[in-house]
């Protein structure tokens, strides 16, 4: 079969996630024609909200759970309402060595987190130390993020904008974790800090890759200050805000569709009940270079030669009917749980559990984190919830690679995890977890655990990846010739171009890698 007229595109978008409706929604207006094909029957991917549990009236993220690196750029330009909000509370981190006491940093007030750090680590200098890391780092967040929706710089002019040599070399040279040694007397304080580096990449402070360090930086300079904000209305707020600019753009959006090859000559043969093809004189890729790979293969061309990509989280969502009580009476449930909760990851204690999962362990204790989204936004939860005091939580957990689970027994896998998760965060509790876990209607535990393998055969991320493959430093060596290059996005073939998390400056719910694909597509197609 043929591409008839009805089925020829400008530009051809695989894969229906915030990235590809972000790249629809700015094609479409520039008056491109311009079709989105998904395999599920709703757009979104990973950002979008469900309900879990039957009955209950509760919206969560069953994968993304926070905004960080979203660009107020796009939100302008595709007219985009939404709310984010700041949440009051940074993060709590109790001492794994003795529970009753943690450090609590409170934006709002630099006295009370001196206070909190010197109860804590005994060191009333460690607070001051925390505050000047943050201060340095700052000037990196302002010279990197508003480059992340422009041509890719080089890394002289990043170097240059970032204006402190030796940070740049720490940074970019060498393991993240001789920077955190220096800067930090605490093995506590370095835990906050190397968290950051490890969302959903499996690597050790040492770990001569740098992975943890582009990882950090990714981190570091969300909005160009590194804070994460809280969408209203749960992360399926953003892509419906999204896919409603995408359509009112004039996108045609198709959803129940599988892409089963690519060519690089720009058809998309599909398969449902019938096999069709839609040609476009670009194909705009939102899937990971692995699938894309597979999608290239059989449709006869050269793939990107990514490696098979390996996720390392499970993500704990569940609903409960309070919030429990801490073994550290100084800090209430509620500003511990507001910002990001931080259990088990001492640096020593994160590089352990490397190790213990680089041997095929699952990591104990098990490092997690923890946030809570409807103490910032309470509209995810229905009214008699509201009412009754319950909260969502969510506990992701880190150093848990794909390999602990692939070739196994998924559902077994995803309970032993789910456990270690509960005993990591039941240690720095005055009860057990469980005693405060809703129960649906039907008797259930309002608690699941979702694992790479979830990821994988869910929303086909290879590996669960949730980055797409390893990240990417967000510049060039050398100054780039074509758009494809410049913009982070190419491929072997011309025209086929990425545009999902493994684009250059992929990963989290950016929509930058929508952005910078469509940025490419229109000099492309203005050519």
């Amino acid at each position: 079969m043929t591409a008839s007229d009805s089925r020829r595109y400008d530009v051809v978008i695989v894969g229906g996630g915030h990235n590809a409706l972000v790249s629809a929604a700015y094609l479409a207006r520039a008056g491109r024609r311009v079709v989105v094909i998904e395999r599920s029957d709703a757009v979104g991917g990973a950002a979008v909200s469900e309900r879990p549990w039957a009955g209950v009236d509760a919206r969560l993220s069953r994968y993304s759970y926070l905004v960080s690196l979203l660009p107020q750029q796009i939100i302008d330009d595709l007219g985009l309402r939404l709310e984010l909000r700041r949440r009051r509370y940074s993060s709590y981190t109790p001492d794994p060595t003795d529970p009753t006491r943690g450090i609590l940093v409170d934006t709002h007030d630099a006295e009370a987190t001196a206070a909190s750090f010197a109860r804590t680590t005994g060191d009333a200098a460690e607070a001051e130390r925390f505050a000047a890391f943050g201060d340095r780092l700052a000037p990196v967040a302002r010279a990197v993020f508003p480059t992340m929706t422009e041509p890719l710089p080089t890394a002289d002019e990043v170097r240059e904008r970032v204006g402190d040599d030796e940070l740049w070399d720490a940074l970019t040279t060498r393991p993240l974790g001789d920077l955190l040694r220096s800067s930090f007397d605490s093995d506590l304080v370095r835990g906050i800090a190397l968290t950051d580096g490890l969302i959903g990449t499996f690597a050790s402070s040492d770990d001569p890759s740098l992975a943890q360090n582009r990882c950090f930086l990714s981190h570091v300079i969300g909005g160009g200050t590194g804070d994460g904000d809280v969408p209203v209305g749960g992360m399926g707020a953003v892509t419906a805000e999204l896919e409603r600019a995408a359509r009112e753009a004039g996108a045609e959006i198709v959803t129940g569709v599988e892409v089963v090859s690519i060519s690089p000559d720009g058809d998309v043969h599909t398969m449902t009940d019938r096999s069709e093809v839609f040609h476009g004189d670009l194909v705009l890729s939102g899937v990971g270079r692995a699938v894309l790979d597979r999608l290239l293969a059989a449709g006869g061309a050269a793939t990107t030669g990514a490696d098979e990509p390996e996720g390392a989280q499970v993500k704990v969502n569940m609903l409960l009917s309070r919030l429990p009580r801490l073994r550290d009476e100084s800090v209430t449930p509620q500003a511990a749980f507001s910002g990001t909760f931080h259990v088990n990851q001492m640096m020593t204690q994160l590089d352990a559990a490397h190790a213990a999962a680089s041997g095929g362990l699952i990591p104990e204790p098990l490092p997690v984190e923890i946030s809570c989204h409807s103490l910032t936004d309470p509209s995810i939860l229905g009214d008699e919830l509201r009412a009754s005091g319950a909260q969502t939580l969510t506990m992701f957990g880190l150093q848990v690679p794909h390999r602990l689970i692939d070739d196994t027994d998924a559902v077994a896998a995803g309970a032993r995890l789910l456990a270690a998760a509960q005993a990591s965060l039941d240690s720095v509790l005055a009860e057990p977890l469980r005693d405060c876990i809703l129960r649906a209607p039907d008797g259930r535990l309002c608690i699941e655990a979702r694992t790479t393998r979830d990821l994988e055969e869910s929303l086909n991320m290879i590996g669960g990846d949730i980055f797409h493959g390893a990240l990417s430093w967000p510049w060039l060596s050398a100054p780039a010739e074509s758009p494809a290059d410049r913009w982070g996005v190419a491929t072997p073939h011309a025209r086929v171009l990425l545009c999902g998390s493994s684009a250059q400056r992929g990963g989290a719910v950016s929509g930058i890698g929508g952005q910078n694909a469509a940025m490419a597509a229109l000099e492309i197609l203005g050519r």
